[in-house]
Parts: structure tokens; C-alpha cells; sequence
């Protein structure tokens, strides 16, 4: 009998990803954005068989991606390197030579939106507006195009349009807790929530005819529900709500005359249906924890892209009560005992607020010791129950990981997702302190002894967390996180400008909160090693937020490494670098924890 080592820790970074899917109508065709080849490219399948083959070769990932309504062609959107300057392109059924559609240099094109006759493309850019965006109309046969919608006083993004394409509909992000849903028919614009001065969100709407929308929005609410309103009676129904959910996203099927609705209550997703004949409405379970996306066929088949925390991207097809996986993702060669399902944990923070909170404990055979703790990037976002390969590779490796979703995190309602607007370096910060102080009281970690790690607004708050409590950690990495309030409010993207005031903080009239607020402020506090990695193309947290703290840093002799990646953004989209960055982390975390076995 042949007995076989344990896998390679590396293993579990070679983990494949899916970005986002489409289905063609005729469902013969299916087409998904992965890193199969170790780079992102579009991938196909001839349905139904689930066999893959390439379509692009250009080894860039894809925002946006939609079939030609008589399933002839696709538009798929494409950036360079992690830029985000996404361009549009069409591309043939089966591959082949890509066709620019739309084009323009160092601009940001958004959600791409083919007429009924797929001869029309509509699409939301920056070019021109690039602080309030505008929408075209562009004729795909004449190559003429149209302004149809003007951004004004916030980033105006084209969302959809009614079955005769007389009405738009079209949102206003004045914040991430404040977005508002309008419907424009000729000169007319029609708020499609009632008049208030207290900001609320639409997350998602939908026509069901020409003059009747579904939407989900938390208007006098806490939590996202579902309503409607009728375009002839302008009249606003709240239609179905759930105590401790929030719908995220809508989409009808019109054969049916069904809706489907994702919600989220904490870490895990759920999804429903609900018939607009009858208003019956029924939870249909699904194979994953979140739900990343979903799309409903003419038939009413459903096709779900999602994840759990021990099982990977995967493409799901529903064929009556039963979902067959289409994609075949694992952690190639590794058991799914050998996986890591988190716990999930409450503990109260400094003003009594319960903090929900994922807990990945590493396998009795596998435990160093370690905690690595983890505060998530956003920061109006959540850790759910999604799969991250780098968890599993540092849970394998020994280590587990603490990851709270502290005030300003998604999945708790509207209030406390404001929670962290103007206030980055305060509650959040508390609320990360009470979870050390959890793990310590409970006896899973010793103070001074413990990792800290994070990405984005997770970066930002490890580089804080370090300035402001060194005295709980030993070592810290820093992905790619705003190190100066000031500068990282002045060199986001344009259209996130016009939220900043509100999101972070005005730099004149709150200039000593953004001081106090702000990680390079504590230079004289980090103390301890450090390790920083930045994506040198990253549009959202520029190079120079990294640059300027390792400069600061070692001009103070401080033991800090620093890894720049020249063709990456905010994030890694080519599996060689991931790989690096992990490596390069797990060789840093174990020149703490062999210190620690020592001891």
C-alpha cells in the first residue's frame, strides 16, 4: 500500500478563483472570468457539458460581462494590471480576436447594459464628468453615441431600463449609506422612495413592466426590505421584509413572473423566491454560504455563482430542488478534512455592543499557538463565510484567526454600518481592542504575543492598531492600507471624492480628528517588526501610502520589509504574485512564532 505525505502547504494558494459568470438566453453557453491559467482570462463551456476552454488569452480580469441577447456575442469589460480603467470589448462565442467597443484612455466605464435588439450599448463613464459620471447610449452598427444621463451632485450610475427602453433607472451614491433610486422618463425624474431628510439606501431594483419596479431599500428602516413603486400611481409599497436580514440583490424572471431575492443576515447569505401571481414566497436552499451572484435563464433555470469558508468559487446550476456544480474548484489535492470551518462567536466591546465575530481555530495536529488577528477591509464590508485561500494556507500552517466585524461592517443594519462614517480611528478601533481583549480573557492568546494582519481598511487599521496598542502584538502586516487620512482622501479615484467628507472626514474641518485618526501620526509608537505590500497600479490606496511609511520608518531604524508588486492593484490578480505575497507572509509570522517555540 502506498502511503502519501501531506500536502504541500503551497497547496492550498493554488486554489483557482471565479471573478464573475454569464449564461447566453439560449442557455448553450456559459462564460466565466477565472485564473484558471494561473492569470484571470475568459473562459467558456458549450452547455451542457462543463468542460472549459479558453477565450481570451490577455491575462487581465474582467468587470462586466454580458451576452448579446440572440446569444451571439459577448461584452466584457477589462482593465490593465489592476488599474481599474476599465474597457469594454467584444468578444466571440468561442474566442478569437477581441473587437474595442468602447475605449478611452485613463477612463472608468461601469456596467455595461445591451437594448432589448442588442444594437445599443449603454454604459456609465467617467470621461467627461469624471467626479459625477455620465451615461451613453452607444449604436454598435453606426458607432454614433448619446448622452442620456448627466451626473450631478453624486456618481450617477445607468442601472437598467424598462422592457420599451422609454424609461431609465439609474442611482445616486452620495455615500455607502446613502444611495438613492430614480427612474427618468423624458425630461422627469421620479425619486422612487419617498421625500426624507434621513439618509437610507436603494441596494438593488428591477422592472417588472413598464411602469411598475421592485427595489430594496431600507427607507424608514434599519434593515434593506423589498418594495415596489408603481410609475402611473407613483406610489411607494413596502411588499416584504425579515427581521435581521438585509436583501442585497434582486432579479426577475419574467416567463415566471417570479422574483428572486438574496439576503444577507451576518456571515452567511440566504435566497428566496417570491411569486408576484399569488405572493407566495418560499426560501430556497442553497450550496454555499454567500451568494456572489445569480442569474435566472428563460426557463427559469437558476445558475448561482457562490462560496463557503471550506469550499471555493463554484458555478451552480438549479435543475428542480437540486444544484449541480457546473465548475469543479477544490483545493487541489488537499482532503476537505483538512479545512477549517470558522466558529461564530459574539463578545461585548466598550459600550456594551455585541460584536459578531468569525473564529478559524487551527486543527489540534496542526496548532502552533499563533492567533493571527484579522480586522476585514472596507470597511463597510463584513467577514462572511466566504472562502479565503490564504486562510486556510495560514490555519494549515498552524495559525488561527480571529476576524471580527466591528461597527461600520455590513449585515447589521443601516445605523451600524454608519457607525463608521467620520469616526475611522475611534469606535472601529475600540471594538477591534475589545476582540483582543476577548481572545485574552478567554485564554487563546497572550498579550504581546499576538499577529496582526490586514488588507485595505484592514491595512489602515493594522497600521493604527500598531501606532496606538503595540503593546498586544509582536509583529504586523500591512496590505495595502491608507497610512495618511490626508493624502489617501486626496488621491482616491474621482468619483469617490464627492462621498470623502462623509466616509473619512473633511480635511479643513476635520483636520485634528483626521490627525488623530491617521496611523502615520504614531510613527514613535511602532515599535514592532512589520511587513508592508503594496500593489504598485492600486487606484483606491496608492503606492505612495505604503511608500511613505516604510520610508518614515526606516528613517526611524525600524525593522520593516516592504514587497511592491509593479503589475498588480488593490488586490492580486495573477496566482504567482499571490502565491509570493503568502510565502513571503508566512516567512515573515514564523521568525515570530519560532521565537515563541524557543521561549
Amino acid at each position: 500500500m502506498i502511503t502519501f505525505p501531506k500536502p504541500d502547504v503551497e497547496q492550498f494558494l493554488r486554489t483557482f478563483s471565479i471573478a464573475d459568470f454569464a449564461v447566453s438566453p439560449d442557455e448553450k453557453h456559459l462564460v466565466f472570468s477565472t485564473n484558471l491559467s494561473g492569470k484571470y482570462n475568459l473562459w467558456g463551456m458549450d452547455l451542457p457539458n462543463s468542460f472549459p476552454y479558453p477565450l481570451t488569452s490577455i491575462d487581465q480580469s474582467c468587470q462586466g460581462l454580458i451576452y448579446d441577447k440572440k446569444s451571439r456575442f459577448i461584452i466584457a469589460g477589462f482593465d490593465q494590471d489592476g488599474n481599474e480603467n476599465t474597457q469594454f470589448y467584444g468578444v466571440p462565442l468561442n474566442g478569437g480576436t477581441m473587437k474595442e467597443i468602447v475605449n478611452h484612455e485613463n477612463t472608468r466605464n461601469f456596467m455595461p447594459k445591451l437594448s432589448n435588439d442588442s444594437k445599443k450599448l449603454y454604459y456609465t463613464t467617467s470621461r467627461g464628468n469624471p467626479s459625477f459620471l455620465n451615461s451613453y447610449c452607444l449604436d454598435l452598427e453606426s458607432g454614433q453615441e448619446r448622452l442620456v444621463l448627466e451626473g450631478k451632485d453624486a456618481a450617477t450610475y445607468l442601472f437598467g431600463f424598462s422592457p420599451d427602453e422609454e424609461t431609465l433607472l439609474y442611482y445616486k451614491h452620495f455615500a455607502n449609506t446613502y444611495t438613492l433610486l430614480y427612474a427618468k422618463k423624458g425630461n422627469e425624474d421620479i425619486l422612487l422612495t419617498p421625500p426624507t431628510e434621513k439618509q437610507h439606501t436603494v441596494n438593488d431594483g428591477v422592472f417588472v413592466s413598464d411602469s411598475m419596479i421592485y427595489l430594496l431599500t431600507d427607507y424608514d428602516s434599519d434593515f434593506t426590505y423589498l418594495a415596489s413603486y408603481n410609475l402611473e400611481t407613483n406610489k411607494f409599497c413596502k411588499v416584504k421584509e425579515l427581521e435581521n436580514e438585509s436583501f442585497t440583490a434582486i432579479t426577475y424572471s419574467k416567463e415566471n413572473q417570479l422574483l428572486y431575492i438574496t439576503s444577507q443576515k451576518g456571515v452567511e447569505d440566504q435566497l428566496y423566491e417570491i411569486n408576484l401571481q399569488n405572493e407566495n414566497w418560499r426560501n430556497i436552499p442553497v450550496p454555499c454560504s454567500v451568494i456572489n451572484k445569480l442569474e435566472v435563464a428563460a426557463s427559469g433555470t437558476l445558475y448561482l455563482f457562490g462560496m463557503s469558508a471550506t469550499k471555493p468559487h463554484n458555478i451552480y446550476k438549479n435543475t428542480g430542488d437540486e444544484w449541480v456544480s457546473l465548475t469543479k474548484y477544490t483545493v487541489p489535492g488537499v482532503d476537505s478534512n483538512e479545512l477549517v470551518e470558522p466558529d461564530i462567536i459574539t463578545y461585548p466591546s466598550f459600550d456594551g455592543r455585541e460584536i459578531e465575530s468569525l473564529f478559524f481555530r487551527a486543527k489540534k495536529e496542526n496548532d502552533n499557538g499563533e492567533v493571527i488577528f484579522w480586522p476585514h477591509g472596507g470597511p463597510q464590508a463584513a467577514e462572511r463565510k466566504f472562502f479565503r485561500a490564504s486562510f486556510q494556507f495560514f490555519l494549515n500552517n498552524g495559525y488561527s484567526i480571529f476576524a471580527p466585524n466591528f461597527r461600520g461592517s455590513t449585515g447589521y443594519g443601516l445605523e451600524f454600518m454608519k457607525m463608521v462614517e467620520g469616526d475611522w480611528g475611534n469606535g472601529p478601533r475600540l471594538d477591534n481592542v475589545a476582540g483582543l481583549d476577548w481572545l485574552i480573557d478567554q485564554g487563546h492568546a497572550q498579550k504581546g504575543n499576538i499577529l496582526l494582519m490586514g488588507g485595505s481598511f484592514g491595512g489602515y487599521m493594522a497600521l493604527l492598531l500598531h501606532g496606538r496598542h503595540a503593546d498586544y502584538f509582536k509583529a504586523v502586516v500591512d496590505i495595502f492600507g491608507p497610512s495618511n487620512l490626508f493624502s489617501f482622501i486626496n488621491s482616491v479615484p474621482e468619483d469617490w471624492k464627492p462621498v470623502m467628507d462623509q466616509w473619512v472626514g473633511n480635511p479643513e474641518k476635520d483636520k485634528e480628528k483626521l490627525i488623530e485618526f491617521s496611523p502615520i501620526t504614531y510613527l514613535e509608537s511602532m515599535i514592532k517588526p512589520m511587513l508592508v505590500i503594496q500593489g504598485a497600479n492600486d487606484p483606491r490606496v496608492v503606492k505612495e501610502e505604503s511608500d511613505q511609511i516604510v520610508q518614515a520608518l526606516k528613517d526611524k531604524g525600524r525593522d520593516v520589509e516592504y514587497m511592491l508588486l509593479e503589475n498588480e492593484g488593490h488586490g492580486f490578480s495573477k496566482k504567482e504574485n499571490e502565491i509570493a505575497v503568502y510565502q513571503k507572509i508566512l516567512s515573515f509570522l514564523k521568525r515570530f512564532t519560532a521565537v515563541t517555540e524557543k521561549v
